[in-house]
């Protein structure tokens, strides 16, 4: 569905013309608008939202509006705020607490201000959190929402929070062995903990895992002391070290990539916990450990992007003579393709880039059937370079579901499916990542047509539009349906062309 699109439309309502959408349901054959609006309505609203809703669902389903009034508290908009702000950026988020934000509501939205340190802006300035959250509260709540900067004086030891990633589906805490312990402070060291099972408040607890970030920092009194981030197989932790005058050399000449283990504390503090370290040694895991992870179970229904039927009705006349193989027809395939804020698909290498359009197509019976395609909300401004390659812009992911919703939806629709994708290992990275954050796992073997192209194949790139060129298919490049929908044949192809099912590429 067109969320930007069927807004506009509620809005021409005059008591409709703040209002948002807040989730859709599907009720067995009904879908429900929740709508959420901040003047007073009546039923003649309701209606006029009822018939606008039928005019944006699939064929066979009835819609029902279900508007309601809420204005809401500037309490109620700052814990949201705070809340929005652990999934835009957990490192912005991990230099605030609750009262570092202040919320003035007005009838049309309202103000918010984030009290933080000189050097603290200017991080988040470079990150574009205040654009991000400011279109983040826009969605949630009706009218607009401004923010702004208070810079304040942060006493040392309020500076640092955790940023704890986000909760796994667990039945209980994940422990694992340490070896090679060498001490820098002298702790006792046999086991740690995962860093994703690390939650609520904790005593006393070791984690254990690859030095990522390591840097150094004075208080307001010229003592010394770290901040850095760890990373094992569930996650990334950043926590603060105050280093003793025995130590202190020996963590300066720590290098990332280097196994440590933190000893310390995860408190509450301002409503908020916090992990700090009090002992640093060295020690890793086991060599190949991979914490076992509980992913939630294939959604029972779609709640944001719904498939529609979809073919390629010219696909069998263009090359015949060759028949699939048999075997090919017995099996399904999701052939996606995405469109991203940039190339970084390594958290390691930096900030991730985020998801921004998915367009997927399903092959059944060696034919396809059907078509996921979605854009997907982003909290940060797209930069002039994305907007011109792809031609999408920040207006058009205003009011698009979030990637975690888009992750389920996905994992719902890929299900039992091989995935294709051209250049296989940039998409599926993206894919794994946030399906992971969302709690969903994606073990789907994996083809990828650049491999295959390159082996029947002699032409001078294996770039999407070459390989299309060579089967005189055109599409419009840079867009994620379009390039899924012509992968998807160029995959039938190459498998028409093997004369038999092709090797996964890998798996997720």
């Amino acid at each position: 569905m067109k969320s930007e699109e069927y807004l506009n439309e509620i809005r021409k309502a005059e008591a409709l013309r703040r209002a948002v959408l807040r989730k859709i349901v599907i009720e067995k054959k009904k879908i429900v608008f929740h709508l959420v609006t901040d003047l007073t309505y009546g039923e003649e609203d309701v209606a006029y939202a009822r018939a606008v809703s039928e005019k944006y669902v699939p064929e066979g389903y009835t819609a029902e509006a279900d508007v309601v009034k809420s204005v809401p508290s500037a309490e109620g908009v700052k814990a949201t705020a705070m809340e929005l702000l652990r999934g835009i950026s957990p490192a912005a988020a991990a230099f605030l607490t609750p009262a570092d934000i202040e919320v003035c509501t007005d009838g049309a939205g309202g103000r918010f201000f984030l009290s933080v340190t000189e050097e603290e802006q200017a991080r988040f300035e470079a990150a574009g959190i205040l654009d991000a959250l400011s279109a983040s509260l826009s969605r949630r709540f009706c009218g607009s929402w401004i923010g702004d900067f208070r810079r304040i004086a942060r006493a040392p030891q309020e500076i640092e929070h955790g940023a704890i990633p986000p909760a796994e589906v667990l039945t209980a805490p994940r422990m694992f062995p340490v070896e090679a312990f060498e001490p820098i402070d002298g702790a006792e060291v046999s086991s740690a903990l995962v860093v994703a099972d690390l939650k609520g408040e904790v005593p006393s607890a070791t984690l254990c895992g690859e030095l990522v970030h390591l840097e150094e920092r004075t208080t307001k009194t010229g003592k010394p002391y770290f901040r850095m981030s760890l990373r094992d197989s569930s996650g990334t932790l950043s926590f603060s070290y105050f280093a003793k005058k025995a130590t202190v050399e020996k963590v300066r000449a720590l290098q990332a990539g280097v196994s440590i283990c933190a000893t310390g504390a995860n408190e509450l503090f301002n409503g908020s916990f916090r992990f700090t370290a009090n002992k640093l040694d060295l020690g890793r895991p086991p060599e190949g450990y991979v914490a076992k992870k509980n992913y939630l179970p294939v959604p029972a229904a779609y709640c944001a992007v719904f498939p529609e039927a979809c073919a390629d009705p010219v696909q069998d006349d263009l090359f015949g003579g060759k028949a699939l193989p048999e075997a090919f027809l017995h099996e399904k395939y999701v052939v996606f393709d995405l469109e991203t804020t940039g190339l970084n698909y390594t958290p390691v290498g930096g900030a991730m880039d985020r998801i921004i359009e998915i367009g997927a197509v399903k092959i059944e019976n060696g034919r396809v059937s059907e078509r996921f395609s979605s854009f997907i909300a982003c909290p940060v401004r797209l930069s002039a370079a994305i907007k011109d390659l792809t031609g999408i812009s920040d207006e058009m992911l205003a009011g698009a579901p979030e990637v975690g919703k888009v992750m389920a939806d996905f994992r719902r629709f890929s299900d039992g499916c091989g995935l294709v994708a051209h250049n296989a290992s940039f998409d599926s990275a993206f894919i794994r990542f946030y399906g992971e954050e969302a709690g969903y796992s994606f073990a789907n073997r994996v083809y990828d047509t650049v491999t295959l192209a390159q082996e029947q194949l002699r032409l001078a790139n294996y770039k999407l539009n070459t390989v299309a060129d060579h089967y005189g298919f055109v599409f419009r490049h840079h867009r994620a349906f379009d390039d899924a929908f012509v992968t998807a044949k160029i995959f039938i192809e190459l498998v028409r062309g093997k004369g038999e099912l092709p090797k996964p590429f890998s798996s997720f």
